[in-house]
């Protein structure tokens, strides 16, 4: 297998991101297993409200081109009303099958107060209706403040099972970066229901 190659979305544009933070060090993790990396950071992108109409529009066509060649994807998002953030879910809507079908995912999730599971499952539906293979390990940061040290340059965690639980999905993807779906065998075409 040649080396994968895995990029990470950050979904906050804080410049004192805390999902920015946790994703680095998924990636960090992700590189230490022999993955090369990057971080696709949004504040970074042109990517406008996306229009249906425009499609390409602004920096879309680079962004979604490192996308597809990914091997696996890291998407990282603060939580917002309980569900993802509106920089991440427009990133999203540039893409599609041609990113995503097949591809590995792995999801985090930020949040200031309690544990942000609405937000991971809202995410694993967005990744499923693409066919992507979403890891069932996903990451979640309850309260975040209290989780990091530190400004956004020179870090820390406060927590090393959080930090241990975001390493494990940086590895993770990785593992998994090149999983094939099962072949079809004799029972999947057997059991097809009922002709008329």
């Amino acid at each position: 297998m040649t080396e994968p190659h895995v990029v990470a979305i950050t979904g906050s544009l804080r410049d004192e991101s805390h999902t920015r933070k946790a994703l680095t060090h998924a990636l960090d993790a992700a590189k230490g297993i022999g993955a090369s990396t990057e971080l696709l950071d949004l504040r970074e992108w042109d990517l406008p409200v996306y229009d249906a109409d425009r499609g390409e529009a602004g920096d879309a066509a680079e962004f979604t081109r490192l996308v597809r060649e990914a091997d696996a994807i890291l998407l990282g998002t603060p939580v917002y009303h309980g569900s993802y953030s509106a920089p991440l879910k427009n990133a999203l809507d540039y893409c599609g099958f041609d990113e995503f079908e097949n591809e590995t995912v792995g999801l985090l999730a930020v949040a200031g107060g309690s544990f942000p599971i609405t937000a991971l499952d809202h995410l694993r539906s967005v990744c499923r209706a693409l066919d992507a293979w979403v890891l069932p390990h996903q990451a979640a940061i309850p309260r975040a403040s209290n989780a990091f040290e530190g400004d956004s340059e020179d870090w820390s965690w406060t927590d090393e099972e959080t930090a241990e639980r975001v390493a494990v999905l940086g590895r993770r993807v990785v593992q998994y970066a090149n999983i094939e779906p099962e072949p079809a065998c004799f029972e999947s075409t057997e059991n097809v229901g009922a002709d008329d």
